[in-house]
């Protein structure tokens, strides 16, 4: 099967962004559909490129622009809602991979792939971010004997403009001498977005992978304790990291959940009791130790490394 028109929702973000670049690079037509076509300036410098401004939550917009794709990739997820009772990841997580999946049918799409989430089960995880990921996900692949589907599940993902990282680096800003962290135990395998990209990239023509549910993660594992010091080390800041009991970071969130962008809630602190690393599935060769300097403005690491690099090429 060869597949060289592919929509893309989603494709305005994070993955997407760094996914449409790849895929445009291999000389595939792409169509992404946003909600705000005035926040895609950054794609449309891209070669084959298609940008339509529409509702991606309406069946008939959906039944619409799917006709003639060969593939469709779904990368739209939330980690907070405005909500407060579970009904905006129900939306996003379950109902929209719902529409898309019927769309697809409607229009004989052979292939779909679809950004899932490590850990996500629609009957057993603790947060509803990982329960709604979790019952999106079976509905992805209820389509499996009609349509060919793959969803992947990476633990956290990094890169230059990632929300992890930098949402870590702006606090850190604003609490230099220390900083009060919840859940800080949790284990991640942090995973590169270009090595997740390459993935779904990879998949689109791989009939291997038809049907699957494939695990992501970094080469190595990081309590998240670990990763804000490794964070604040690279900004050049001497802050301490505090972890904090349970029942103080319960109260944290519940703080958290009413302020303005909610950069901490219930729902995060419910996810964050189960460590985001790979048991199976694939282990991606970039480390976070080879990206971050760079990103994160550490000039006495960057030079170390830009060392190290022209050594390695003589």
């Amino acid at each position: 099967m060869s597949i060289k028109n592919i929509c893309i929702l989603g494709g305005s973000g994070f993955v997407g962004t760094h996914l449409a670049s790849q895929l445009c690079g291999e000389g595939k037509s792409i169509r992404v559909i946003t909600r705000r076509r005035d926040h895609c300036n950054h794609l449309m410098v891209l070669p084959n490129i298609d940008i339509i401004e529409a509702n991606i939550h309406d069946q008939q917009v959906l039944e619409q622009q799917f006709k003639g794709m060969d593939a469709v990739i779904n990368l739209v997820g939330i980690l907070n809602e405005r909500q407060h009772n579970g009904d905006g990841f129900r939306q996003i997580h379950i109902e929209l991979p719902r529409k898309i999946l019927n769309a697809c049918h409607h229009n004989k799409v052979p292939r779909v792939l679809h950004m899932g989430a490590l850990n996500a089960d629609a009957n057993s995880s603790p947060s509803n971010y990982l329960r709604t990921k979790g019952e999106g996900e079976n509905h992805i692949h209820a389509f499996a004997g009609k349509i060919n589907v793959t969803s992947f599940r990476p633990s956290v993902i990094f890169g230059e403009d990632d929300s992890f990282v930098n949402r870590f680096a702006g606090i850190l800003k604003m609490t230099p001498l220390m900083f009060p962290l919840a859940c800080s135990y949790t284990r991640f395998a942090p995973v590169y977005v270009n090595d997740v990209a390459h993935q779904f990239a990879s998949a689109l023509e791989d009939k291997t992978s038809y049907g699957k549910r494939i695990d992501l993660c970094g080469p190595k594992e990081y309590t998240l304790k670990q990763l804000a010091e490794y964070i604040a080390t690279n900004m050049g800041l001497k802050t301490k990291i505090i972890p904090l009991p349970d029942i103080f970071a319960q109260i944290q969130a519940h703080i958290f959940e009413w302020v303005p962008g909610k950069p901490f809630s219930l729902d995060n602190f419910q996810t964050l009791q189960v460590d985001s690393i790979c048991q199976n599935g694939i282990r991606m060769p970039t480390t976070i130790e080879s990206i971050l300097p760079y990103t994160l403005g550490n000039k006495k690491q960057q030079s170390i490394l830009d060392k190290q690099r022209q050594q390695a090429c003589r």
